[in-house]
Formats: C-alpha cells, structure tokens, sequence
C-alpha cells in the first residue's frame, strides 16, 4: 500500500503545481485568509473527507479516519502570504500589489492537498486517523496555531509532523534536529520622545535621530558583550523611523526589531538589557522613551524520538538524497506551540532552485517544485512509521 501511496504522490505533481501557482498568484497576510480557507475547504467538500472550519480564525481542520486501528497523527501546513511585492518574473508571479507568498507556504498547502487525496482511496487499509491541519497566520504573531489547538485542533492527536520546504537547503535532503530546531522569535518596538526644531540650531533640540543611531549601536552589545558566549542569541533592528525634511531635527524616533532566543533566562536577560540601555542612552539628552516588547512565539524543539523518524526513516523515502541533523536556525515558527503539547517533530525539505538562491522573506524568493512530492511522501512516511513503532 505505501508504495502505491508514493506512486499516487507522484501522479499528482501536476495538480501540485497547478494549485501551487494558483495561490502564489492570489496571496492574503496573516488573518485575512477568506479565499485561501475556501479553496481548501473546497477540496475536501469534493474529495468527501469530513473537515471542520472557522477553527481559531480561518484554519481548517480535515480528518480521514482509517480501517485499521491505530493511532491519530496530525500533519500540519501554513497558507498566510507576506507584505512584500513579488519581483519574480514568472507566470504565475502575485497578482495582489505589495503581497507575495515569499516563504513557501502556497506549497505546504498544495502538498498537504495532494497527500489527503493520494491517501482517501486507501483509507480502509490504514491504520489509525490522520488530522489534516491547514493553518493561518503563522507570518504574524500571536500566530494561528495556537488559536487552533485552543479550538481543539490536537483533540485526540497523539503526535504532530510538519515540514517547510526550505530554498536554502539542497533539493532532495531533509534537515532537521533532535531538540531544539528554531529560537524563540519575539518583537520589540523603541519611541524614543525627543525635541524637534530648526536643523541650524540643533543646541535647542534633543536630536530623536542621533539619540536612536547610538541606541541601535548599543543594542549590538548585548549579544556580544552582556550574553555568555555559550548561549545563543540575536538582536536586529528591522525598522528606524524618523524625521520629515532634510533641514528639521526630529521629535520622536521609532525603532522596531526582533529578539531570537532558545532560552527563557537569556530571554529575560535580553529584555532587561534593552530597557537599561535605552535609559542610558536617553538619560544624557533629557529625552523619554517607550518600550513595547512582544514575547513572539516559543522555540521549536522536536522530540527525539519523532526527531529520529525524519532522520532514519524518512531518508529511505524514494527521491530524498539524504537526511541530515544540522545546527539549530535562529528563525522562528509558530508550529513551537504543537510541539508543546504533543510528541512530535519539524524538518525541512530541501527545495533549493538551481540558479536561483534567494532567502525566504526576499522579493525574489521561489522554490524547486519537485520537492513537494517529496515533502508529501515524507509526511505520510513519518505517519507510518510512528505507527510501526507505537
């Protein structure tokens, strides 16, 4: 059976890329979703497979129940799009001005859907229940994920398997740890409150640009100079706002980044830094500050044991060239949450495009296609053998 699965996979490559390119063309951010949920519902109304919407926003929650007994396993794919205009020069390139599905999830989705409809002609063969998570917002904290186990997504799941396809990976080799995988990804937001005036007479101001340029040099010590050197952490300001002509000293400046961690102690630790450092720093000038600090999601640790599934197992997969336990990455995922109430484990499936090596998260992002079969037959594979083992 699980060999004619993989040929089913295989069967259903065109269909992959066909709905893969629909929705890269029609991408919706984080929590308006509307018409990406729709399209997934639609699929399961036709193939029949009972799914429930509307589950802690617009996830969707899909369940085909096998003929044998065993265990229930969830297999979980992201569908929310980013703020960024796609500069690729593609057919199927976003129609949507200023969003782009510029981290893969258009393919997570279209995976997942070719994986429930391989499966359903076999359902009275297999064993235990598979959970077919589709969810949202995972771009944009407080993340859907946790929404939708709140909403009962996990109710009577014994374990949970997800991959990212991964444009930095090579194509064909699964990466993956046992422990932690991904930081912990928080937001922080510094308004520095200055005083304005003329730019020819900066003595009677409080400079919001210089006072903002020395925070964003001090919050680099942090990591290098506050944080013990066997710990793992970063500090990044994304965003500086400041100033509205080139000839007015500004007023007020905004500083937005993000913290990266693994541990809840240098968390804390980061957290009291970055409010000691920007008092310091605005002391000298007389000049306020507000500091918003979001706790972001909670690091991805996988499971040993389901850890080892991805490792030993899934390598056995036909057209994987590998699979490989690598360091951790300091980038985050909202998949923390399931991981945090189930046994289970998080990988990624090499999807590097040959020619074409941009991040995730860049405006020219794309990915190989043929790694999604690849990433739907290593879903169904880690199902089965934690079946065997269990």
């Amino acid at each position: 059976m699980w060999e004619d699965i993989f040929q089913a996979i295989d069967g259903l490559y065109d269909e992959m890329v066909e709905n893969r390119r629909y929705l890269h063309q029609y991408p919706e951010l984080s929590f308006q979703e509307e018409q990406t949920a729709q399209f997934i519902a639609n699929h399961y109304e036709k193939l029949g497979i009972p799914y429930k919407t509307n589950v802690g926003g617009y996830g969707i929650v899909a369940t085909l129940k096998g003929g044998k007994p065993g265990h229930t396993i969830a297999l979980r794919a992201d569908f929310d799009a980013l703020p960024i205009q796609d500069e690729k020069d593609v057919p199927y390139k976003s129609k949507v001005p200023g969003v782009m599905h510029a981290c893969g999830h258009d393919g997570h989705t279209a995976t997942l859907l070719a994986l429930s409809k391989a499966v359903q002609p076999f359902q009275e063969q297999l064993p235990g229940t598979i959970v077919f998570l589709h969810q949202p917002a995972e771009e944009y904290a407080p993340g859907g994920a946790k929404p939708m186990i709140e909403a009962g997504a996990l109710d009577g799941v014994d374990a949970v398997f997800g991959t990212h396809l991964w444009s930095d990976t090579p194509f064909g080799v699964l990466h993956t740890t046992k422990g932690n995988f991904m930081a912990g990804a928080d937001r922080f937001e510094i308004t520095i409150k200055g005083k304005g005036g003329h730019g020819a007479i900066p003595h009677h101001t409080k400079d919001a640009i210089v006072i903002g340029s020395q925070l964003v040099s001090q919050l680099q010590q942090i990591i290098s100079r506050r944080i013990d050197p066997l710990k793992t952490a970063v500090v990044t300001v994304g965003i500086f706002e400041a100033g509205q002509a080139f000839n007015v000293i500004a007023d007020t400046a905004k500083l937005s980044g993000t913290v990266r961690t693994f541990d809840s102690d240098v968390q804390d630790q980061v957290i009291a830094e970055i409010e000691k450092i920007a008092e310091s720093v605005c002391l000298p000038y007389d000049a306020d500050f507000d500091l918003n600090y979001l706790k972001g999601y909670p690091p991805v640790v996988n499971h040993k044991k389901e850890a080892e599934i991805i490792l030993n197992d899934c390598k056995n997969v036909p057209g994987i060239l590998g699979a490989e336990e690598v360091e951790p990455t300091m980038t985050g995922e909202d998949f923390a949450y399931y991981l945090m109430e189930r046994p289970g484990a998080f990988y990624f499936t090499g999807a590097q495009k040959e020619g074409h090596h941009y991040p995730h998260h860049h405006p020219m992002f794309d990915f190989d296609e043929r790694a999604m079969p690849l990433a739907a037959k290593t879903l169904i594979q880690a199902y089965r053998s934690y079946q065997k083992q269990n």
